[in-house]
Formats: C-alpha cells, sequence, structure tokens
C-alpha cells in the first residue's frame, strides 16, 4: 500500500497538515445554542479567519503544506453523482430525516447547490427560513436534530480538525465524537479516505465511525513509532481505548506495541488530553498541574500485547515515571503551564496554553496570549512561534487542537 499519510511522531518535522478554516457556521451559533454548539461564547468571524489565516501561513512559513477539509471534500464528493448522492442521504438520515416530504425537500434544496457551495452549506447548517415549507407536519423527522431554527444544525467546531480523526503511524481513526453537536464531521473524513484520489486505497483505518464508544483525536498522541497516548477523558472512553489497542498490537501495518492511558478529569476545561499535556520536545512535555491530585498523582495504566490476544495492563500513578519508562527516557523535562502558578496556571491552561503544536523536535505554535508560559518554554529552551488568539480561543482549543498533521518527517 502505498502511504498516503505518515505520522509517527508528535515532534517529528511537519511537512503536510490539515485545517479547516472557519466560516459562516461561527456567525450561525446563537446565545441559545451555545451550549448545544459546545461554545462558551460566540467568537467574531472576521478577526477569527484572520487569525487562522495567521496561523495557517505560520505554517507554511516553516516548511508545512497546509491542506482544507471543505477543499478535500469537495473533490472528494467531485469524484461522482452517485458519491455525492450518497453521501447526501447519509448527511441527512444521520441528522433523523427519513423518507417523506422534509427529506426530499432538502434533498432537493442540498442537490442545487454547486459542490464547494454544498460543502459550504453542511458546514453553515441550513436554516428553517431557506426553504419553502413542505405541505406537511415534521412528523416525518426521527429524533430532535433539528430544533426552532435549523434543519441541520452549523458545525462551528470544525476549524478544530484534530477530534473527528487522528493519524497514527500510517493508519487513522475516523472518530465516533461524543456529542450529537460533532457527530457528522467524521462522515466528511470517512468520504475524504474513501473517494479523493489522493487518499483512497492509501490510508488503513485502525477504527471506523461506526461504534457505539467515544474517541476524539485531541486524546489521541504519538510519543514514538511505538508509543501511544491516550486520553481516558470526557471525550474518549477507558473501552475505547482497549477496543483500539486490540486492533493495533494485532494489525499486521501497525508498528505500535504499547499505550500509555493517562485519566484526566472529565469536564469541559480538560476536554481532551492535550488540553492539559503536550509533548514538545524528545524527554519535554507542557503538562498542566490541575490533572494531578494532591499528592501529585495520577492514574495512568500502560497497555502491552498478551497472549492469545489479550492485552496486558500495569497500574501506575506517577505521570513521569510512566513516561520514562514507555520512551525510555532517563531524565525528563516536565515545563508547567503558567509556572504552576495557583492563577495563571489555569487561566493560562483555559486558554490552551498547553495545547501546543510541535513542527519540528524543540519547535512549537502557541497562542500569543499565554504569555506566561511562553516566557517559561523559552527559557527551557523552546523556540517558540506565536499566533493570534483573540476569537479563536474562544472555542477552547489551540494550535494543536486547529491541526490535524499528515505527514511528519521520523525523527
Amino acid at each position: 500500500m502505498e502511504n498516503a499519510i505518515y505520522v509517527n511522531s508528535e515532534i517529528g518535522k511537519l511537512k503536510t497538515v490539515l485545517l479547516h478554516r472557519p466560516g459562516a457556521e461561527v456567525e450561525n451559533i446563537t446565545p441559545d445554542s451555545m451550549e448545544r454548539l459546545l461554545f462558551d461564547d460566540i467568537p467574531y468571524l472576521k478577526i477569527a479567519q484572520k487569525e487562522h489565516d495567521f496561523f495557517a501561513q505560520t505554517l507554511r512559513d516553516t516548511g508545512t503544506e497546509v491542506l482544507y477539509i471543505e477543499q478535500l471534500t469537495t473533490e472528494a464528493l467531485d469524484t461522482s453523482k452517485q458519491v455525492r448522492d450518497e453521501f447526501t442521504r447519509r448527511y441527512l438520515e444521520e441528522h433523523g430525516y427519513k423518507q417523506g416530504k422534509t427529506f426530499e425537500a432538502l434533498l432537493e434544496y442540498m442537490n442545487a447547490f454547486s459542490t464547494k457551495d454544498f460543502v459550504d452549506k453542511i458546514y453553515a447548517g441550513v436554516r428553517k427560513n431557506e426553504i419553502e415549507s413542505p405541505n406537511e407536519t415534521l412528523s416525518d423527522m426521527a429524533g430532535s436534530g433539528a430544533e426552532a431554527v435549523f434543519y441541520m444544525d452549523p458545525l462551528p467546531n470544525a476549524y478544530f480538525t484534530r477530534d473527528p480523526q487522528a493519524t497514527m503511524g500510517v493508519g487513522m481513526t475516523v472518530n465516533r465524537m461524543t456529542f450529537e453537536a460533532r457527530r457528522p464531521e467524521s462522515l466528511l473524513t470517512e468520504y475524504v479516505l474513501n473517494h479523493h484520489p489522493r487518499f483512497a486505497g492509501k490510508v488503513p483505518v485502525w477504527r471506523n465511525r461506526n461504534h457505539t464508544t467515544r474517541m476524539e483525536g485531541g486524546d489521541e498522541l504519538i510519543l514514538s513509532k511505538n508509543v501511544i497516548a491516550l486520553g481516558i477523558s470526557q471525550r474518549t472512553s477507558s473501552k475505547s481505548i482497549q477496543e483500539l489497542a486490540k486492533e493495533l498490537f494485532s494489525n499486521p501495518l501497525s508498528t505500535f506495541d504499547t499505550i500509555l492511558a493517562v485519566e484526566i478529569p472529565h469536564n469541559h476545561a480538560m476536554m481532551h488530553l492535550d488540553t492539559v499535556f503536550t509533548m514538545v520536545n524528545y524527554n519535554q512535555f507542557t503538562v498542566f498541574p490541575g490533572i494531578f491530585d494532591g499528592a501529585g498523582s495520577i492514574n495512568t495504566f500502560i497497555l502491552t500485547p498478551g497472549k492469545d490476544g489479550e492485552i496486558n495492563i500495569e497500574h501506575l500513578t506517577d505521570l513521569e515515571q510512566s513516561l520514562k519508562k514507555v520512551l525510555n527516557l532517563s531524565e525528563l523535562d516536565l515545563i508547567e503551564c503558567g509556572g504552576g502558578d495557583a492563577i495563571v496556571a489555569p487561566r493560562e491552561q483555559w486558554n490552551d496554553g498547553s495545547n501546543t503544536l510541535a513542527i519540528a523536535p524543540g519547535e512549537i505554535v502557541t497562542y500569543d496570549r499565554n504569555y506566561v508560559t511562553v516566557d517559561l518554554l523559552k527559557k527551557h529552551g523552546i523556540k517558540v512561534h506565536e499566533i493570534l488568539s483573540s476569537e479563536l480561543a474562544r472555542g477552547r482549543g489551540g494550535a494543536r487542537c486547529m491541526s490535524m498533521p499528515l505527514w511528519r518527517e521520523d525523527i
């Protein structure tokens, strides 16, 4: 199989990355829908786009190819009328619509768009006042996917491309997202992998989106060619981790033989492992001290292959010792977000001070607003590219959340 993606670390030189430029979907958040759409505030789109463009250009300036998921989706759906028709029907069905006048009215409306405008509309959502009302009630709608304003909700979280999918080695997980507001995002990933000429037939899927258990890419960190760290979090379950371990340990295309599972608090402020812990160099990591208990402990579990397809699990409570063990390190530098200060650390963690994107060993991209953490990282020898963060940060995600590496050089 010719490789279309290749990611064997968090820190190898970043060659290709997947982004989504925020669009009209952000302006379709309302105060009433914020909680359902997983936002705490409404970003100002004009400035959010300016900041995102600055982020993308920062990556280009360091030699990274930038791809956009919306463009890849457009190209994938353009491969044939059959592919686009199948996607449209599946998208409507996943929003709770079944055969009937409402379904047919939505289908006719969506089919009238060019493919690019169709994809933009998928992200922006479909408001009820866009379509002449079908001559029947909405009794043909299953579930509760539509509310007072929308037939299909917008996807404002989509600029966090880390979560719907995650690259691991030469393969990828295509994730079942925890909350309904984000689940449609990984359907786009599925169609890109299956139908885009750059990826079709070239990417093994370690775990697809057709599961009942949850997993998200912010909880998936590639520490080395053999070791993955996974967060047991609000968004990723321990059962999902064990299911993925069985696949990775048995699949001949996988090089991974060790999983370090880290149990973090299950709340919105620390929704994913990468919001509290990222790798920035061979033996350097950022960490938010709020994940530890009063004694400095945290539950970690080392999963390795056992006999007859079973999994061996070793329980430890010292994150530093766990990392040293799985990565065979003698020294480790854990750099505390906000310097561990009781006020600064949680404030900067709320604005993703620990959510850094490594673009090479010892070289990262992170928000400029977390100036205490940035200064500390520099003092620890890390080269820091600071990006704008006034509006993007309102979505509760930083540079790592907003990017999905597709190719890294080996380290």
